[in-house]
């Protein structure tokens, strides 16, 4: 597994799931804040690997320049900031149109029935 991912698992765990994990959580929110569009969260997923890759090998000793880390250390990345852009913008949507929007899930909204339906 070190050799899939360039360093020790609880280094990896720690790193990216935690500390990489909160700042794409931040990435997307920002995001959808300011209502970008959806592929930047893949934009920003790209420096913010690398300089987890950075990290892991500055501060652990771990492989700098490794193809599946840093494809991994992406996907995840990538997956957080967009899943929490996709969260926020339906969110933001329902509390800005109330009387347009209401929530479909945790990642959706659907145009509210008229009252004579309801």
């Amino acid at each position: 597994m070190s050799a899939l991912l360039g360093t020790e698992p609880a280094v990896y765990a720690g790193m990216t799931l935690v500390l990489f994990g909160f700042v794409a959580v931040m990435t997307g929110n920002a995001l959808a804040r300011t209502w970008r569009p959806a592929w930047q969260a893949f934009a920003y997923a790209v420096p913010l690997a690398a300089a987890d890759r950075f990290l892991i090998f500055a501060l652990f000793d771990g492989t700098l320049l490794t193809l599946t880390g840093y494809l991994i250390d992406f996907a995840l990345v990538s997956l957080v900031c967009f899943t929490s852009l996709a969260f926020t913008r339906a969110h933001l949507m329902v509390r800005q149109y109330p009387w347009l929007y209401e929530r479909s899930g945790p990642f959706s909204w659907r145009p509210k029935a008229p009252a004579a339906e309801r």
